[in-house]
């Protein structure tokens, strides 16, 4: 197994899809050119972000193939995860086969297995795909949390290199980060919002859906929190506060979509059953956006002094 260094930013990408409902694969590749120039450490297709409960088996290993083909240098972490565990194998195995450099696998979501389930599920696709895999914790989807215990216990296995944390328990996150500091283990937030916060208590980074829109102002944000320099990194965060917000007004990635959209990134198109942004929500979003771009210049002359 190659490691990765699950620090800095890893941006959860979007998945365009054109007139037809079709993946846009060209708009696709270059929306990870543009995030890979940008300066993050990695990118994670597939996921929630990318629309994955909408995409069949084979539409997922080519959303994957597809991002590798269009970078050069940064880690591809593939969403593979679901609620059936040969499912998620399969999906695991068909992404490794595919060229991915690592894993992130949500937690069974509907069925709600024990906790003692969650670890065989883990460890049964940790022993069978030879890949650096990220436990994923969102209880507001799965309906189960996964706790520190498990956590934990999954940490010790050689290929579960990391957690992405996004249950909103900053003292969980703290307690998972302190209990495996001298394990190979790293913990990255999954909740914008409280990213700085989770580097605070030991995470080494994010999955972003913030850094899809603004990759930029959201790696000076973590890089400033992992070199200790909390007052920059509060300035940035306050920054991105209301963009973090107007992310999750509605369900995600409702709103990124709507976001890629008016900064011309990607078609704002998601697949059924989730709609567009509300009209009662667009005009905040350029707003928003608006108020961010104009505040450009000033962070660029901040990273020149870096």
């Amino acid at each position: 197994m190659t490691a990765i260094d699950f620090t800095g930013v890893f941006p959860a990408m979007c998945t365009p899809f054109d007139d037809d409902d079709r993946i846009d694969f060209d708009t696709l590749q270059e929306d990870a050119q543009r995030l890979e120039a940008a300066g993050v450490d990695g990118l994670v297709p597939v996921g929630s972000t990318g629309e994955s409960a909408t995409l069949s088996h084979d539409e997922h290993v080519r959303v994957v193939e597809a991002v590798i083909e269009a970078v050069d240098d940064v880690p591809v972490i593939a969403g593979t995860g679901s609620n059936n565990t040969r499912e998620a194998l399969e999906l695991s195995e068909r992404a490794a086969a595919a060229g991915a450099d690592g894993l992130l696998l949500i937690s069974p979501y509907y069925n709600k297995p024990e906790q003692r389930g969650l670890v065989e599920h883990f460890r049964t696709i940790a022993d069978a795909v030879d890949l650096p895999q990220i436990v994923y914790n969102v209880p507001s989807r799965t309906g189960q949390n996964v706790e520190p215990d498990t956590a934990v216990e999954l940490a010790s296995h050689e290929n579960i290199t990391g957690y992405k944390a996004a249950s909103g328990d900053l003292g969980q996150i703290g307690e998972i980060a302190e209990r495996t500091v001298d394990e190979d283990f790293a913990v990255l937030s999954g909740d914008d919002a409280l990213t700085v916060p989770a580097i605070s208590v030991g995470a080494t980074g994010t999955i972003s859906v913030a850094a899809n829109v603004e990759p930029e102002r959201t790696c000076a944000m973590v890089g400033a929190a992992l070199d200790g320099d909390y007052d920059r990194a509060r300035d940035l965060h306050h920054e991105l506060g209301p963009l973090f917000r107007h992310l999750f007004v509605e369900t995600n990635p409702i709103p990124v979509k709507e976001a890629m959209e008016i900064r011309g990134y990607g078609p704002a198109r998601l697949r059924s059953p989730l709609t567009r942004l509300s009209e009662e929500h667009v005009g905040e979003m350029e707003r928003i956006l608006e108020d961010l771009a104009e505040e450009r210049p000033v962070l660029d002359a901040a990273e020149g002094d870096r």
